[in-house]
């Protein structure tokens, strides 16, 4: 019977290039960037890689649909390579394929990089993509913020909130992370705002206004793992392991039958539970000291509370306003400026997440440092809320 990666696996190094519009760079030259980091933090050369993943969504202004990209601008020794895309969780998919490599033994060390360009697509959101009917039958419905603005009402009639203290809270959320993307030389939007702006802003689909929405930027960011064992005697003393990592996608099921209310993503629920139960965690509210979510826009931040166990059913608002998920609050979220900040080039950003949660845990955050940094966790959606792929993964030390 399967018990799991716990423990099995350990980061040997990160590396995560600027967030930004990187008009100037090429998709090869955020990737060299993230991996030059990466490598030197690893300490090992390019010919000890086995194996290889590049995770891209839109291949069409970005690598193409194969692997060599990565091979190419990398060097790396004629190792496999594969590119993975799994909508907006496509990097922590990424991660995934290179952390089962070590965990089965398939590879010593495997390397995981994310990367998007998504401002050459000249779209001010994610780009409209049609690729035949299969795409078109499953793909996501409308807008993006129209999607996930129908969250928020849905939110709002199953727990009674309301709305101004939604929105409240939502701004909240925004206002929080842009104070934490300020202290972060990588982040895209490095300005602090203030209730006032967020709530006073252009409306985009009710209840999101401008500052609910994440912007739209270019990045790339890597992980080398190898096992633990590897990792000691290349010099790592305590590092940093892989608790757990899963991943949950839609089976169909919110969309066909008429159980779901729509004020949650079951995916995240589902994916969360047995992320804890791989990792043994078992009060992730006492455990947790840091997270990463995929914070798309605020009411998903908001949403994801619950969904991860670490706000009561129609408390996240509450607690949010009460700075439960503040920088000195008990669970710090974003602490390096989430999505909001960073904004969100498809393949790098679950990389991304666990860039910071990694850097938390090495005690090598500088501004945005923790105190306490045991355990984190990060969370990718990609999709919908009605037609997702969530992915929830924990890092910590071994024990």
């Amino acid at each position: 019977m399967a018990k799991g990666i716990k423990d099995k696996v350990a980061i040997l190094g990160m590396g995560c290039a600027k967030f930004g519009e990187r008009w100037n760079d090429s998709p090869d030259t955020l990737m060299v960037e993230a991996y030059e980091e990466c490598l030197a933090d690893a300490g090992i050369e390019t010919s000890q890689i086995d194996a290889a993943w590049l995770a891209v969504a839109f291949d069409a202004v970005n690598v193409g649909p194969s692997g060599i990209p990565l091979s190419m601008a990398l060097r790396l020794n004629d190792i496999g390579v594969t590119k993975v895309e799994n909508y907006c969780a496509s990097g922590t998919d990424a991660l995934r394929g290179a952390v089962y490599a070590v965990a089965s033994g398939a590879a010593d060390i495997a390397l995981a990089m994310g990367c998007e360009k998504l401002k050459d697509t000249g779209y001010g959101g994610l780009p409209v993509r049609t690729r035949g009917t299969s795409f078109d039958m499953i793909g996501i419905v409308g807008s993006a913020p129209g999607s996930f603005a129908q969250l928020a009402s849905a939110y709002t009639a199953a727990h009674g909130v309301d709305a101004g203290d939604l929105k409240r809270a939502m701004a909240h959320v925004s206002v929080k992370s842009h104070a934490n993307g300020v202290k972060n030389p990588k982040a895209h939007l490095r300005k602090a705002i203030d209730m006032d702006t967020v709530l006073n802003a252009p409306m985009i689909a009710e209840p999101l206004g401008l500052f609910d929405c994440c912007g739209v930027s270019d990045g790339a960011a890597c992980a080398i793992v190898t096992t633990p064992e590897i990792a000691r005697e290349l010099g790592k003393a305590d590092p940093v392991t892989i608790k757990a990592i899963q991943l949950c996608a839609s089976n169909g099921w919110e969309m066909q039958f008429g159980e779901w209310d729509g004020s949650s993503v079951p995916n995240t629920r589902l994916a969360a539970a047995r992320a804890y139960a791989e990792a043994g965690i078992r009060d992730p509210r006492a455990e947790l000291d840091l997270i990463e979510v995929h914070d798309c826009f605020s009411i998903t931040e908001l949403v994801i509370m619950e969904d991860l166990g670490l706000s009561d059913a129609g408390r996240a608002p509450a607690d949010i306003l009460d700075g439960r998920y503040d920088r000195d609050g008990a669970i710090p979220c974003q602490l390096d400026g989430g999505l909001k900040c960073f904004g969100h080039p498809v393949g790098a950003t679950g990389l991304r997440m666990v860039y910071e949660v990694y850097n938390q845990l090495q005690g090598r955050a500088g501004e945005r440092q923790r105190a306490t940094a045991d355990f984190g966790l990060t969370h990718n959606l990609g999709g919908s809320p009605y037609n997702s792929v969530a992915a929830v993964a924990i890092l910590g030390r071994q024990n």
